[in-house]
């Protein structure tokens, strides 16, 4: 019986140890999509316990709490920080199989060494460890991502931000570079008139542009994406239920917009073709100057009315939805190929059964002009886990290339999230050493722990454009 959580976690052969250990373990990371807050990277933050590092804003954390039967006063409440670690501790021995099991520990681990199994019972002396470290300059946010080799993250952005932090860190030079990335969601959400409304203020103010009229609205957007771009943004992102394919013409588009202005509700047709508009427009403005363009697919949002009207979005009422993908994004894809607009594109889905879906999708679209320009994304948010990895790997390799695959990334909002990386790793490798046991692929340890290489770091590089910072172990 192997030791929980050792060395060779995940790694069932020789091959997989050494393809683990020899080629994945030390290369860099790029994250290239996630959520944490640029405010703190440039203060260079340090929390005051490990509930501020580990539980605020982790819905992942509280869905298993609130379903461990734990009070929501524990969750977002107001209780103290270390009643709600308290809480979490006791609730983590009944995460046996779920994947937070593995997080939990590996961070334990990764981040300070701490190896004890957590419970009720281990909760003071994990709790009063990891604080004190918390509290030395070692562990602010920034010795937190240099812990963690990381050499880009790519933040989430809505164009009215400021981008004053990333601006900071530049100027700064800090080492690691903390690009924006452009993310659109609520410039096209016309189904709130007063909230739309709101937004369009707000984007007055930031682009010193007066909005009177469609043109108008464009004209300051494609303001911010100009300066996005100035800031080192190379990625746009989108997260939507489904891709918007409505047929519309400019003057229809021009309509739905004074109509809405107006304070006006919108049918869901005008809704529709307002956000197909609005796509077409981003997409063409990704093209225009290089970006990736990334697209999460599937999430039904704010199930629960009452926790949402409540707490807000974003606090563990998500589910995957079960929307209907194929031929609209198959339209919205071909619309833009044949206009010779198609950018480099990332597609992630939420909905397991969607994954042959879109791992044949983008072969409709790879030209050859790039190695791997359309990819299908990693296993994201409820699928990011060993099964939904797997299955999402195997899709990949089944339909496509894994080999040309741009790998792995957080999508968290935690600087103690970079595990997740590992976890990926050791994953990947497990599986191309079990085919190597079983003689199903060749014992070419060089060549595969290339490859290997290549889906951890270097594809990544590559296909975002990133350049490399810092020293590397080995050659570039």
């Amino acid at each position: 019986m192997k030791n929980f959580l050792d060395e060779n976690f995940l790694l069932n052969s020789e091959a997989a140890r050494r393809l683990y250990h020899e080629y994945a373990r030390e290369m860099p990371v790029i994250d290239y999509h996630c959520h944490l807050p640029p405010q703190q990277i440039a203060a260079d933050h340090q929390f005051q316990n490990l509930t501020q590092a580990w539980l605020y804003g982790d819905h992942y954390k509280w869905r298993a709490m609130r379903t461990n039967g734990v009070d929501e006063s524990y969750c977002t409440g107001d209780k103290p920080d270390w009643d709600k670690f308290q809480k979490w501790a006791e609730t983590v021995p009944y995460t046996l199989r779920n994947p937070l099991y593995h997080w939990t520990h590996l961070e334990l681990q990764r981040y300070f060494d701490v190896q004890d199994i957590v419970s009720g019972r281990t909760a003071k002396k994990i709790y009063d460890t990891c604080t004190a470290r918390l509290q030395t300059k070692e562990y602010s946010v920034r010795n937190l991502l240099r812990k963690m080799n990381v050499r880009t993250v790519c933040t989430t952005d809505d164009p009215v931000d400021t981008l004053e932090y990333h601006a900071q860190l530049k100027q700064e030079g800090f080492e690691i570079p903390i690009l924006p990335a452009f993310r659109p969601d609520n410039a096209m959400n016309v189904d709130d008139p007063t909230k739309f409304n709101a937004y369009i203020k707000r984007l007055e103010a930031v682009s010193n542009v007066a909005i009177s009229n469609f043109n108008d609205y464009l004209f300051a957007l494609e303001n911010r994406h100009d300066f996005f771009s100035s800031m080192g943004c190379t990625v746009s992102d989108h997260g939507l239920e489904e891709i918007f394919v409505e047929e519309f013409t400019g003057w229809e588009v021009e309509a739905i917009f004074n109509k809405v202005r107006a304070g006006k509700e919108l049918n869901d047709t005008e809704r529709r073709k307002f956000k197909s508009a609005m796509l077409v427009h981003f997409a063409e403005w990704d093209w225009e100057k290089g970006w990736v363009q990334q697209f999460h697919l599937g999430a039904l949002r704010n199930n629960n009315s009452r926790m949402m009207q409540k707490l807000g979005p974003d606090t563990g009422w998500d589910s995957i939805g079960d929307f209907s993908q194929g031929r609209a994004l198959a339209r919205f894809l071909d619309r833009l190929d044949k206009e010779d607009k198609l950018a480099r594109t990332i597609l992630y889905n939420l909905n397991p059964a969607d994954n042959e879906l879109l791992a044949t999708m983008i072969g409709n679209f790879n030209d050859g002009s790039i190695a791997g320009k359309i990819q299908f994304g990693s296993a994201w948010w409820f699928l990011d886990q060993k099964d939904g990895m797997i299955r999402q790997i195997n899709a990949l390799s089944n339909m496509g290339l894994l080999s040309r695959f741009v790998g792995m990334l957080t999508d968290s909002r935690s600087f103690l999230s970079f595990p997740r990386h590992e976890y990926f790793r050791r994953i990947l490798c497990n599986l191309f050493g079990e085919e190597m046991t079983n003689g199903e692929l060749p014992n070419d340890l060089e060549w595969i722990g290339k490859v290997v290489r290549d889906i951890c770091y270097y594809n990544a590089r590559q296909y975002f454009n990133f350049q490399p910072t810092g020293s590397l172990a080995y050659s570039e």
